[in-house]
């Protein structure tokens, strides 16, 4: 049976740069040809509408992209997910509307940048207190959930797919167990996750929050920072911005008013072209039939492909901290070795583009490949040494 492309989804970008294989999906994922159509669409509005726009952008692109979350995550309500420029906004809101100080953070030594770098210089002034669980062992969900459940905490936050090794974490209706308005709030990082694995947070998401992003798998770009805010949770971030009261500029000077919705999180003026593509993307997936759950099985072919070859090529060698099973999977294979960061260079210098993080080299599957851009990928990786 023929293996259905997607390439022209993709058109303009594969034809920017024909000879490129782009195996770095899980990185920066090359857009599709819609959303140049909602970067456009944006740069019109505002030709068009001037400062009218901002009716066009709170009024229709905002709820079109919050129902896409919501649908995307199973979502009881659209109203509990707000935007951002970057979920990093996110991250400093929250930990603002958390009164103690020193906060007493849980985490993964496996966060992402965003995360890591502003708790260690929170660490260092004393903002917080910062627990780690490593994330090497087979023992590691059951040791962060021990963790999680003694109550020493006032911030969960754990990446639902880990950066580094693709680890699937399996258990967040358990975590979720742990959350309370008082104290401790969980905050779940979709950012290898969203669009990425299927996520239902209908039986949690009265209880813990969620932040993502649309340079990955939503095929977005930059720009669109997401976040899920349980109502009763954070209430009145110190962070906070003119949109978090903007149906409430009439109130009296001297009153700090918050939406009572995930606005509550905003800040201020934000460029709105990351909605926009976000809106035109999803769009353009549902008249294609395509969810994620479809993706990700055709992703799933073309990891197998390479797996099936692997014993060609020095990856052999490799230790792969993710290999595939039954349960969800990231996008992208990881592979320790100690001529990791090598082998990368190698690859960009043969057109091949992936990632390199310490001594793990990750190849990332996306909707624009097919079992012929493995081929070639294959021969490439058999000529590394």
């Amino acid at each position: 049976m023929p293996v259905t492309s997607y390439k022209h989804l993709f058109r303009r970008t594969l034809e920017a740069d024909p000879e490129r294989l782009h195996f770095a999906a899980h990185s920066h994922h090359l857009w599709p040809d819609a959303s140049r159509e909602g970067q456009l669409a944006c740069w019109d509005d505002a030709a068009r509408l001037a400062d009218r726009k901002w009716g066009r952008v709170m009024d229709q692109v905002w709820p079109a992209a919050q129902r896409h979350v919501a649908a995307e995550l199973n979502l009881p309500d659209p109203a509990t997910v707000a935007f951002a420029g970057n979920t990093h906004d996110f991250l400093v809101r929250i930990v603002s509307a958390l009164p103690r100080r020193p906060l007493r953070v849980l985490a993964s030594d496996g966060e992402f940048h965003s995360f890591r770098r502003q708790a260690e210089r929170w660490l260092e002034d004393g903002t917080i207190v910062l627990e780690t669980v490593a994330t090497a062992g087979p023992d590691f969900t059951a040791h962060f959930l021990d963790r999680a459940r003694t109550g020493d905490h006032d911030l969960i936050w754990l990446s639902h797919v880990m950066f580094g090794t693709g680890q699937v974490f399996p258990e967040l209706e358990a975590l979720a167990e742990v959350a309370t308005p008082e104290g401790p709030w969980v905050v779940i990082d979709g950012y290898h996750g969203f669009m990425a694995i299927e996520t239902d947070l209908s039986r949690i998401a009265d209880r813990v929050f969620y932040v993502a992003g649309g340079y990955k798998y939503a095929m977005s770009g930059e720009g669109v920072g997401i976040l899920h805010a349980p109502p009763g949770f954070g209430e009145r971030p110190a962070v906070t911005g003119w949109y978090a009261e903007i149906e409430d500029l009439a109130a009296p000077p001297g009153q700090v008013t918050y939406a009572a919705d995930a606005r509550r999180f905003l800040g201020a003026t934000f460029d709105p072209s990351g909605l926009y593509r976000f809106v035109t993307v999803r769009d353009m997936l549902a008249a294609e039939g395509l969810d994620t759950r479809a993706i990700s099985t055709k992703v799933s072919g073309l990891k197998s492909r390479l797996l099936a070859r692997l014993h060609e090529t020095p990856l052999a060698e490799a230790t792969l901290l993710n290999p595939p099973d039954e349960g969800p999977q990231a996008r992208f294979l990881a592979f320790s070795h100690p001529k990791a960061a090598d082998w990368q260079k190698a690859l960009q210098d043969a057109g091949v583009v992936t990632d390199v993080r310490g001594d793990v080299l990750r190849i990332g599957f996306g909707l624009y490949q097919d079992q012929e851009d493995v081929d070639r990928l294959i021969e490439v990786l058999k000529r590394l040494s």
